[in-house]
């Protein structure tokens, strides 16, 4: 139950923080004091992000034992959440080749394991 509550904290918190960013990069002026003002509305949202984020590699690290796997499964679903963000707010639409990059990060990540 804890591997539950650590996936929907990193989801939550990743899919906040990964929103506010492109948000910011389709709709608000790049100016500096227009971005300022943006990110100091969005400070108590960008807090609680973090928080969910890291109770969420603290929830994983707690049921793997792992800080490794912790901080790459974060990695991991940090990757489909970009992708996801990159959907709703720029419309580009995943192909092959952001299969195949997902595959590569995935086989990587397995190398990286065996004993």
């Amino acid at each position: 139950m804890l591997l539950v509550y650590a996936i929907a904290l990193l989801l939550g918190g990743l899919l906040a923080v990964n929103a506010i960013f492109a948000y910011q990069s389709k709709h608000i002026d790049p100016a500096f004091w227009t971005t300022v003002w943006y990110q100091t509305k969005l400070l108590p949202v960008l807090f609680t992000a973090n928080l969910m984020i890291g109770f969420g590699v603290k929830f994983t690290y707690k049921v793997f034992g792992n800080l490794t796997f912790a901080l790459t499964f974060s990695k991991g679903i940090e990757i489909l959440v970009c992708v996801l963000m990159g959907f709703l707010f720029m419309k580009e639409v995943p192909n092959w080749k952001t299969l195949l990059g997902l595959a590569i990060v995935i086989v990587g990540y397995w190398i990286s394991k065996l004993k």
